[in-house]
Protein backbone atom coordinates (compact mmCIF):
# COMPACT_ATOMS: atom_id res chain seq x y z
CA UNK A 1 0.00 0.00 0.00
CA UNK A 2 1.18 3.62 -0.83
CA UNK A 3 1.34 4.20 2.88
CA UNK A 4 2.29 1.32 4.55
CA UNK A 5 5.31 0.41 5.91
CA UNK A 6 6.16 -2.80 7.37
CA UNK A 7 8.42 -3.10 10.67
CA UNK A 8 9.95 -6.54 11.01
CA UNK A 9 11.65 -6.07 14.86
CA UNK A 10 10.47 -8.76 17.85
CA UNK A 11 11.78 -6.39 20.76
CA UNK A 12 8.33 -4.71 21.31
CA UNK A 13 9.44 -1.78 22.67
CA UNK A 14 11.60 -1.03 19.94
CA UNK A 15 8.67 -2.03 17.43
CA UNK A 16 6.32 0.32 19.43
CA UNK A 17 8.63 3.20 19.22
CA UNK A 18 9.45 2.98 15.74
CA UNK A 19 5.51 2.42 14.83
CA UNK A 20 5.03 6.03 17.05
CA UNK A 21 7.37 7.68 14.92
CA UNK A 22 6.43 6.71 11.49
CA UNK A 23 2.43 6.98 12.39
CA UNK A 24 3.45 10.77 13.49
CA UNK A 25 4.64 10.71 10.24
CA UNK A 26 1.75 10.07 8.52
CA UNK A 27 2.42 6.27 7.57
CA UNK A 28 0.38 3.03 8.72
CA UNK A 29 2.45 0.76 10.43
CA UNK A 30 2.46 -2.96 10.75
CA UNK A 31 4.86 -4.90 13.19
CA UNK A 32 5.39 -8.38 13.09
CA UNK A 33 8.00 -10.28 14.74
CA UNK A 34 9.00 -13.15 12.23
CA UNK A 35 10.56 -14.04 8.55
CA UNK A 36 6.97 -16.18 8.07
CA UNK A 37 5.32 -13.43 8.95
CA UNK A 38 6.37 -10.43 7.20
CA UNK A 39 6.38 -12.35 3.74
CA UNK A 40 2.69 -13.02 4.02
CA UNK A 41 1.87 -9.13 4.92
CA UNK A 42 4.55 -8.23 2.08
CA UNK A 43 2.76 -10.47 0.01
CA UNK A 44 -0.96 -9.33 1.31
CA UNK A 45 -0.48 -6.02 1.81
CA UNK A 46 2.13 -4.63 -0.40
CA UNK A 47 3.71 -2.37 2.02
CA UNK A 48 6.06 0.84 0.34
CA UNK A 49 8.78 0.22 2.57
CA UNK A 50 10.00 -2.53 4.89
CA UNK A 51 12.15 -1.96 8.17
CA UNK A 52 13.60 -5.36 9.56
CA UNK A 53 15.85 -5.79 12.32
CA UNK A 54 18.88 -7.69 11.55
CA UNK A 55 18.68 -10.30 15.07
CA UNK A 56 15.51 -12.11 15.11
CA UNK A 57 16.44 -14.74 17.15
CA UNK A 58 14.26 -16.64 15.12
CA UNK A 59 15.16 -19.76 12.45
CA UNK A 60 15.47 -17.02 10.02
CA UNK A 61 16.54 -13.66 10.33
CA UNK A 62 16.13 -10.17 8.88
CA UNK A 63 19.11 -10.56 6.30
CA UNK A 64 17.24 -14.28 5.18
CA UNK A 65 14.20 -11.47 4.63
CA UNK A 66 16.64 -9.18 2.87
CA UNK A 67 17.41 -11.94 0.59
CA UNK A 68 13.69 -13.04 -0.03
CA UNK A 69 12.96 -8.89 -0.98
CA UNK A 70 16.25 -8.62 -3.06
CA UNK A 71 15.13 -11.82 -4.88
CA UNK A 72 11.56 -9.69 -5.78
CA UNK A 73 13.12 -6.43 -5.88
CA UNK A 74 9.76 -4.39 -6.09
CA UNK A 75 10.25 -3.29 -2.14
CA UNK A 76 12.87 -0.66 -0.65
CA UNK A 77 14.34 -2.45 2.74
CA UNK A 78 16.53 -0.84 5.22
CA UNK A 79 18.10 -2.54 8.21
CA UNK A 80 17.97 -1.64 12.14
CA UNK A 81 20.76 -3.12 14.07
CA UNK A 82 23.15 -2.79 16.86
CA UNK A 83 25.44 -5.12 14.95
CA UNK A 84 28.49 -3.48 13.26
CA UNK A 85 31.04 -6.90 13.04
CA UNK A 86 32.48 -7.40 9.67
CA UNK A 87 30.55 -10.46 8.86
CA UNK A 88 27.32 -9.30 9.44
CA UNK A 89 28.20 -6.49 7.59
CA UNK A 90 29.51 -8.67 4.95
CA UNK A 91 26.19 -10.42 5.18
CA UNK A 92 24.10 -7.21 4.98
CA UNK A 93 25.86 -5.97 2.01
CA UNK A 94 24.91 -9.30 -0.21
CA UNK A 95 21.22 -8.33 -0.23
CA UNK A 96 22.03 -4.87 -1.48
CA UNK A 97 19.67 -2.75 0.96
CA UNK A 98 18.48 0.84 0.13
CA UNK A 99 19.35 2.31 3.77
CA UNK A 100 20.85 1.26 7.32
CA UNK A 101 20.22 2.71 10.40
CA UNK A 102 22.10 1.96 13.74
CA UNK A 103 20.53 0.56 16.72
CA UNK A 104 20.48 3.27 19.28
CA UNK A 105 18.47 5.58 16.92
CA UNK A 106 16.80 8.84 17.11
CA UNK A 107 13.68 9.93 15.92
CA UNK A 108 15.24 12.04 13.09
CA UNK A 109 17.40 8.91 11.87
CA UNK A 110 14.26 7.08 11.53
CA UNK A 111 12.07 10.11 9.59
CA UNK A 112 15.37 11.02 7.52
CA UNK A 113 16.66 7.86 6.14
CA UNK A 114 12.69 6.45 5.32
CA UNK A 115 12.40 9.96 3.28
CA UNK A 116 15.37 9.38 1.34
CA UNK A 117 15.07 5.79 0.75
CA UNK A 118 11.41 5.99 -0.61
CA UNK A 119 12.31 9.18 -2.31
CA UNK A 120 15.60 7.61 -3.93
CA UNK A 121 13.31 4.49 -5.08
CA UNK A 122 10.40 6.31 -6.97
CA UNK A 123 13.19 8.25 -8.81
CA UNK A 124 15.78 4.97 -9.29
CA UNK A 125 13.07 3.92 -12.70
CA UNK A 126 13.98 7.43 -14.24
CA UNK A 127 17.21 8.23 -13.16
CA UNK A 128 19.97 6.02 -15.76
CA UNK A 129 22.65 7.29 -13.56
CA UNK A 130 21.38 4.85 -11.11
CA UNK A 131 20.24 2.43 -13.33
CA UNK A 132 22.82 -0.52 -14.57
CA UNK A 133 20.52 -1.12 -17.49
CA UNK A 134 21.26 1.11 -20.83
CA UNK A 135 19.06 3.04 -21.47
CA UNK A 136 17.63 2.72 -25.02
CA UNK A 137 15.18 5.53 -25.30
CA UNK A 138 14.46 8.73 -23.93
CA UNK A 139 11.08 7.99 -21.80
CA UNK A 140 13.31 8.46 -18.63
CA UNK A 141 14.86 11.91 -19.40
CA UNK A 142 11.11 12.89 -20.51
CA UNK A 143 9.48 11.36 -17.06
CA UNK A 144 12.43 13.31 -15.14
CA UNK A 145 11.63 16.72 -16.92
CA UNK A 146 7.88 16.36 -16.21
CA UNK A 147 9.14 15.84 -12.49
CA UNK A 148 11.47 18.81 -12.06
CA UNK A 149 8.68 20.92 -13.43
CA UNK A 150 6.58 20.08 -10.95
CA UNK A 151 8.94 20.46 -8.40
CA UNK A 152 9.48 24.11 -9.97
CA UNK A 153 5.90 25.09 -10.36
CA UNK A 154 4.96 23.31 -6.83
CA UNK A 155 3.39 25.93 -5.29
CA UNK A 156 1.31 26.59 -8.55
CA UNK A 157 -1.76 24.77 -9.87
CA UNK A 158 -0.31 22.04 -12.47
CA UNK A 159 -3.07 20.72 -15.27
CA UNK A 160 -2.05 17.02 -16.11
CA UNK A 161 -2.50 18.36 -19.76
CA UNK A 162 0.39 20.38 -19.19
CA UNK A 163 3.15 18.27 -18.46
CA UNK A 164 1.59 15.69 -21.45
CA UNK A 165 2.31 18.86 -23.36
CA UNK A 166 6.13 18.64 -21.93
CA UNK A 167 6.56 15.08 -23.30
CA UNK A 168 5.84 13.64 -27.21
CA UNK A 169 2.60 11.47 -25.53
CA UNK A 170 -1.19 12.24 -25.71
CA UNK A 171 -2.50 12.83 -22.18
CA UNK A 172 -3.74 9.52 -21.35
CA UNK A 173 -0.54 7.41 -22.79
CA UNK A 174 1.52 10.11 -20.44
CA UNK A 175 -0.14 8.97 -17.35
CA UNK A 176 0.11 5.58 -18.42
CA UNK A 177 4.09 6.12 -19.12
CA UNK A 178 4.75 8.01 -15.84
CA UNK A 179 2.78 5.57 -13.33
CA UNK A 180 4.91 2.80 -14.88
CA UNK A 181 8.00 4.52 -14.17
CA UNK A 182 7.14 6.33 -11.22
CA UNK A 183 4.48 3.88 -9.48
CA UNK A 184 1.93 6.44 -9.34
CA UNK A 185 -0.14 8.34 -10.79
CA UNK A 186 0.85 12.22 -11.87
CA UNK A 187 -1.43 13.37 -10.01
CA UNK A 188 -0.98 11.49 -6.91
CA UNK A 189 3.06 12.46 -7.15
CA UNK A 190 1.75 16.57 -6.98
CA UNK A 191 -0.45 15.90 -4.22
CA UNK A 192 2.67 14.15 -2.28
CA UNK A 193 4.79 16.73 -3.16
CA UNK A 194 2.60 19.81 -2.50
CA UNK A 195 1.68 17.88 0.85
CA UNK A 196 5.33 17.67 1.98
CA UNK A 197 5.37 21.44 1.03
CA UNK A 198 2.33 22.17 3.42
CA UNK A 199 3.81 19.89 6.02
CA UNK A 200 7.23 22.22 6.41
CA UNK A 201 5.89 24.81 6.27
CA UNK A 202 3.57 24.12 9.05
CA UNK A 203 6.54 22.85 11.09
CA UNK A 204 8.70 25.66 10.00
CA UNK A 205 6.70 28.70 9.93
CA UNK A 206 3.93 30.34 11.56
CA UNK A 207 1.80 30.76 8.33
CA UNK A 208 -2.26 30.84 8.70
CA UNK A 209 -3.18 27.57 7.03
CA UNK A 210 -5.72 28.73 5.34
CA UNK A 211 -2.35 30.76 3.59
CA UNK A 212 -0.80 27.50 3.17
CA UNK A 213 -3.64 26.15 1.12
CA UNK A 214 -3.83 29.30 -0.78
CA UNK A 215 0.25 29.73 -1.92
CA UNK A 216 0.12 25.73 -2.56
CA UNK A 217 -2.71 26.38 -5.25
CA UNK A 218 -5.54 24.61 -3.46
CA UNK A 219 -8.63 25.84 -4.06
CA UNK A 220 -9.92 25.98 -0.98
CA UNK A 221 -9.03 25.25 2.81
CA UNK A 222 -11.53 22.68 2.78
CA UNK A 223 -10.33 21.15 -0.46
CA UNK A 224 -6.53 21.62 1.14
CA UNK A 225 -7.67 19.65 4.34
CA UNK A 226 -9.30 16.83 2.15
CA UNK A 227 -5.79 16.74 0.83
CA UNK A 228 -3.48 16.54 3.91
CA UNK A 229 -6.08 14.31 5.45
CA UNK A 230 -5.40 11.82 3.33
CA UNK A 231 -1.67 11.52 2.69
CA UNK A 232 -1.73 11.78 6.80
CA UNK A 233 -3.31 8.94 7.95
CA UNK A 234 -6.40 11.15 8.46
CA UNK A 235 -4.17 13.80 10.49
CA UNK A 236 -5.82 17.72 10.21
CA UNK A 237 -3.52 20.01 9.10
CA UNK A 238 -3.77 21.91 12.93
CA UNK A 239 -3.49 18.37 14.50
CA UNK A 240 -0.31 18.10 12.86
CA UNK A 241 0.95 21.26 13.40
CA UNK A 242 0.09 21.19 17.22
CA UNK A 243 1.89 17.74 17.70
CA UNK A 244 5.08 18.75 15.81
CA UNK A 245 5.30 21.73 18.07
CA UNK A 246 4.95 19.43 21.30
CA UNK A 247 7.56 17.10 19.80
CA UNK A 248 10.25 20.26 19.31
CA UNK A 249 9.39 21.78 22.21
Amino acid sequence: MEKTILVVEDETIIALDIKEVLEGEGYDVITVKTVEKAIEIIKDEKPCLVLLDVNLKQDKDGIDLGNYLLKNDKIPYIYITSYSDKLTIDRIKVTRPHGYIAKPFKTVDIIATVEIVLNNFIHSKIDPKRNDEEVNNNIPFKIKETISYINEHIVEKIEISELAELTPWKTHHFIRVFTQYVGITPYQYILQRKIKRAEALLVETNLPINEIAYDLGFQSYSNFCNAFKKVNNNQTPENFRAKKQVENY
